[in-house]
């Protein structure tokens, strides 16, 4: 999938490979700093099973510019797949990539047939990619958070009803 990031270069979304996560750690480490560690996004990533086939980069030429990540979980007794975190480098954010991070990613949670995405974000960006805090208001997460953060897009009809309980391990 290619972006456009200027007129010279657009960028292109790629499946995560495992030479790339040095690059997303200095990446999120830029973009999130050492608070990043305190978040209830890393509580669950701490437990989830995280899938690699499910997760993207972006990239302009040789240079990593953004990164999304998805975890494998429950939410209650319910299959779920966890967003996060999604990150691109300050320059490039006008861009275009951090949507386009999103959508690969729950287009390939669908394929895979999971039934619903869950993160922890703000709803007015969020909203665009079909993500919502209606749905997720009876998902209790593994620590403190804004409830209104909890965002839930459906993949599969029917994927969000009832959803309810602790997220868990898948």
């Amino acid at each position: 999938m290619t972006v456009p990031a200027s007129a010279a270069a657009p960028l292109q979304i790629r499946a995560e490979q495992p030479d790339d996560a040095p690059l997303i750690e200095a990446l999120l480490d830029r973009a999130f700093g050492p608070g990043r560690f305190t978040k209830v996004s890393e509580r669950v990533r701490e437990f989830a099973e995280f899938r690699p086939d499910l997760s993207f980069c972006a990239w302009d030429g040789d240079g990593l510019t953004g990164s999304v990540r998805m975890w494998r979980v429950r939410i209650g007794e319910r299959e779920a797949v966890f967003l996060g975190p999604l990150a691109v480098e300050a320059e490039v954010r006008k861009a275009g990539a951090g949507g386009a991070l999103v959508e690969a990613a729950s287009r390939a949670a669908q394929a895979a047939g999971f039934p619903v995405v869950l993160l922890v974000g703000d709803e007015p960006y969020f909203s665009r990619f079909g993500y919502s805090a209606a749905p997720a208001t009876r998902i209790v997460m593994p620590g403190p958070v804004d409830q209104r953060r909890v965002l839930v897009r459906e993949l599969a009809p029917g994927g969000a009803e009832g959803l309810a309980g602790l997220v868990r391990p898948a």
